[in-house]
C-alpha cells in the first residue's frame, strides 16, 4: 500500500495506473493499493482537505493489514517548520503501527526532479531522522542526482511533476532502492 501526493497518485495527463508507485508494483509483482491526493502531505491538506494521516484513515485503515506500507511525501509540507512535519509524520507512524503492528513501513522523502529548494532538504532531514529513530526504512530521492536533475522531456509543462516516462524512471529508482530486482 502507498500513501502519497501527486507524485504517487498521478497528476495532469499521468493517471494513477501510470505512476511510479503502480509501475514499481508491477515490476515487483505487488498488488498496489494507492491512497492520497495531489497537494497533500503530512500537514498540507491540498484541495481535498485531508492530510496523509486522514487519507490513510479513510482510504486504507479499514483494509486488512498489508505486508508493506510506503509513505511518500514531504514535497508539499515546506510551508511549515520541519519539526511540525516530523511530528505529523510521527503521529502517522504511531497510528499505523498501532493498527497494523506487523506491517513493514518504508518512508520516501520529498521528491524534487529539478531545482530542489533548501527547505526540501530540511524537511527530508527531519523525516530521515524520524525514520531512523522509529526503525523505519527511509529512501531518499534527493540524494540521487539522476533524479534531481531530470531531463526536461521527463517533466510536465509545470516543471515539477514527471511525465509517464519520468514516472518509469522513478519506478526504476524505487525498485532499486527497495533492493529488489524487477521481473523479466
Amino acid at each position: 500500500m502507498f500513501v502519497g501526493d501527486s507524485f504517487t497518485v498521478g497528476s495532469g495527463p499521468v493517471r494513477a495506473w501510470q505512476t511510479y508507485a503502480t509501475e514499481a508494483a508491477r515490476q515487483l509483482h505487488w498488488q498496489p493499493v494507492i491512497a492520497g491526493a495531489g497537494g497533500t502531505g503530512y500537514l498540507n491538506t491540498g484541495r481535498v482537505d485531508r492530510t496523509f494521516r486522514q487519507s490513510w484513515e479513510s482510504e486504507l485503515s479499514w483494509r486488512p493489514a498489508p505486508d508493506l506500507l510506503i509513505i511518500s511525501g514531504g514535497h508539499n509540507d515546506q510551508p511549515w517548520p520541519p519539526a511540525r512535519t516530523r511530528k505529523a509524520a510521527a503521529d502517522l507512524l504511531k497510528e499505523t503501527r498501532a493498527h497494523w503492528p506487523r506491517t513493514r513501513i518504508v518512508m520516501i522523502g520529498p521528491i524534487w526532479l529539478q531545482d530542489t529548494p533548501a527547505k526540501a532538504y530540511k524537511v527530508r532531514n527531519a523525516l530521515r531522522e524520524l525514520a531512523e529513530q522509529a526503525g523505519v526504512t527511509f529512501l531518499d530521492p534527493l540524494k540521487d542526482q539522476q533524479l534531481t536533475h531530470t531531463a526536461p522531456e521527463q517533466l510536465l509543462p509545470d516543471g515539477v511533476h514527471p511525465t509517464a516516462e519520468g514516472h518509469l524512471r522513478l519506478a526504476r529508482w524505487l525498485v532499486e532502492a527497495m533492493g529488489e530486482q524487477p521481473a523479466g
